[in-house]
């Protein structure tokens, strides 16, 4: 039924029952998975006396701290997904918020269904964040499992 699906996590205790649920589901189907983990982009930067933005996230040493920090968030999940007899395959995007990060990786791991979570944020703290959920929800092309 759904050969590649997408696991979206960001290391927090409700995605973690996403990544169950989504590979509860691949085990059962027999699909590949991919467990994939969006480092949103750093607020930071300054600008110099020519007016270039430069800053932290532009030297190596961003890079290498954003991919330290998406190891720890997928290493455990693709231990799991051993653990359950799942294929799975690490990605990591960079720079991007979540909706943005989720539907690039469809696009270019071919995914069938994405299986992801939602916080379930209410009023001005939805209007003030935004809602990933919704933003995938709206703009894939594919199926989207939400658990909450």
């Amino acid at each position: 039924m759904y050969a590649r699906i997408l696991i979206a996590i960001d290391g927090s205790d409700l995605s973690l029952r996403g990544l169950e649920h989504g590979l509860e589901l691949a085990a059962k189907l027999g699909s590949k998975v991919d467990i994939l983990t969006v480092s949103e982009p750093w607020a930071g930067g300054m600008t110099d006396v020519q007016g270039w933005t430069v800053g932290y996230e532009s030297g190596p040493e961003y890079r290498a701290e954003r991919e330290a920090s998406a190891n720890l968030i997928l290493q455990p999940a693709l231990d799991r997904a051993a653990q359950m007899g799942v294929d799975a395959t690490p990605a990591h995007v960079l720079d991007r918020y979540a909706a943005e990060g989720i539907l690039e990786t469809i696009a270019e791991r071919g995914s069938e269904l994405v299986v992801m979570t939602s916080h379930g944020r209410r009023g001005l703290t939805r209007v003030l964040l935004g809602s990933q959920t919704v933003e995938v929800l709206t703009r894939s092309t594919v199926p989207v499992l939400v658990v909450r």
